[in-house]
Order: structure tokens, then sequence, then C-alpha cells
């Protein structure tokens, strides 16, 4: 049987116990800038979202946007804990799972980062388009051209159509040195662009207009003379050339990569735990 004495150290232990989680309460709400429930929200947490250089008007918006995002969350935080309470361990469930799955992915994307050979050389890219080539067909209409716009004004019009035509690198050295006297020009026809580019680009191409491999193409309007030289077309459905898909090779190279050195660590991995007798298959009976 408790006697007095003890009985009142009791009391003492319990009214002090109350006194401190009523301070720290108090502590909490004198330094929170908003409660719900038992969580609280502090300045620090809205100063460290803050972004850099913002206004002091924009600042207030952000500080009372935030406030009521963060209150909104932690009502329905409560509302879903009171009515889905069925639903718990199901959703433990799903977080232990979500948890598993990204500490997993993290270690494969560390030893990726690691391990993976991401030089990629012309011969690995010839060699991956020479076997999947016929799986890169074309949606839209490609060209390689160059082209030139100038004024109608210019002094000597038959001398840069003269240039413009010639296949002679010093030549085309000599329009590229006199690049401010024209609006716009591509002299370079190596590379593949979309026709439907070129078309917004030079609105003096109509789609009724047939683009064809090697053709010469002048036209005026009240903006200037346009020349274009075609060099080649390719159509909708046509192969795509190496070029034009070279990102999307090296993407899907670094893919297979990836794919096959996880498998490798994967292997590699049980075969080391059953070496260390660190996974055991059991027979069943």
């Amino acid at each position: 049987m408790l006697k007095i004495k003890d009985v009142k150290r009791i009391i003492l232990y319990a009214v002090f116990f109350i006194l401190l989680i009523s301070c720290k309460e108090e502590k909490e709400e004198i330094n929170a800038i908003a409660r719900v429930y038992n969580s609280y929200l502090y300045e620090k947490d809205i100063a460290e979202k803050l972004p850099l250089n913002i206004s002091k008007e924009d600042s207030v918006l952000f500080r009372a946007n935030f406030i009521n995002t963060w209150a909104s969350e932690q009502l329905l935080l409560q509302k879903a804990k009171i009515n889905i309470a069925d639903d718990h361990e199901e959703i433990n469930e799903l977080v232990a799972k979500y948890k598993r799955e990204l500490l997993i992915d993290r270690y494969k994307q560390a030893i990726l980062q690691q391990e993976l050979d991401t030089l990629i050389t012309e011969e690995d890219l010839n060699e991956y388009y020479e076997k999947n080539k016929n799986i890169y067909r074309l949606n839209e209409d490609l060209i390689q051209l160059k082209y030139i716009h100038f004024n109608k004004d210019i002094n000597d019009e038959k001398e840069v159509i003269k240039l413009f035509k010639s296949n002679d690198d010093e030549d085309i050295n000599k329009l590229i040195n006199r690049e401010l006297e024209f609006n716009s020009f591509n002299f370079n026809d190596s590379i593949w662009v979309s026709l439907t580019v070129v078309r917004k680009k030079l609105p003096i191409l109509k789609e009724e207009d047939r683009i064809k491999k090697n053709q010469f193409i002048q036209k005026e309007d009240s903006l200037g003379v346009y020349l274009l030289a075609v060099k080649n077309v390719l159509n909708r459905n046509d192969i795509a050339p190496k070029s034009y898909v070279v990102p999307t090779i090296k993407q899907m190279i670094l893919h297979k990569r990836k794919l096959e050195l996880i498998k490798i660590i994967e292997q590699t991995l049980v075969k080391d735990a059953i070496n260390k007798k660190q996974f055991e298959l059991y027979e069943q009976d």
C-alpha cells in the first residue's frame, strides 16, 4: 500500500509533467505562425521555400498562399485519417513498397553513374543504325537546301545569283562575307531539316509547290528575292537519314547499356550472396 509521502511524490511528478508539456505547447504556439490540430507551421518553413530576389509584395502573396496550402493539406490529412481508417494497412504497405523501390532505384542510379560507359563512338552509331534503320521511318518530309533572301534593290543581283548557284567553296565564302546585305540565309545544305519548318521560315514556298532533288528556285514578293537550291528530299515513310536520328540512337544505345549493366549487377549480387551464405534456397517437400 502506497504511503502518503509516495502519493504526494507521484502527484508532484504528474503536475511537473503537465506543466512541462504545457510550456512546450505554449512555446510552440509562440514560435508558430499557424496551427492545425497538433501540427504547427513556422516562419522558417516558409523561408526555406521563398524564391530568391522576390519583391515585398510578391513575398506577402507567396506567404499567404503557402499558409493556405499548408492548412488545406493538414485538414485533408486529418479528415483522411478519420474517414479511411480501414485503408491504413493497405496504405502502409504501398508506402513501404514505394520506399523499397525508391531505395533500390537510388542505388541503381548511383551504380550506373559510376559504372555506365557513356562514350558512344561513330562506329557504335553506324552499327546500331544499320541494324535498326528500318524502324526509323519518317513521319514528315525532310529537305537539304541552301537559301538566301535579299532586297530587290541590291546592286549586283546577277552576281549574287551566280555565286549562289556555284558549288565552289570560295564563291560561297564570298556570299558569307556579305551576310550583312542579306535578310536571311543558310549555306549549309548538309543538314536535314523539316520541310514544314522551311515553309514557315520561307512563306514564299507554297504547299502546292512540288519540291524536287537538285532543284533551283527563284521567287520574288514584296519583301524581296528568294533563292533556293534543293540538294536532296526525303518523303514521309522513307528511312530516316542517320544524322537526323542520331540523338534517338544515342538514347537507345545508353538505355540498352543500362539494362545490360543492371542485369549484370543483379546477377553478381545474387551469386555473391550465395557464396557468402547470405542467400539460401530451401528444398521444398
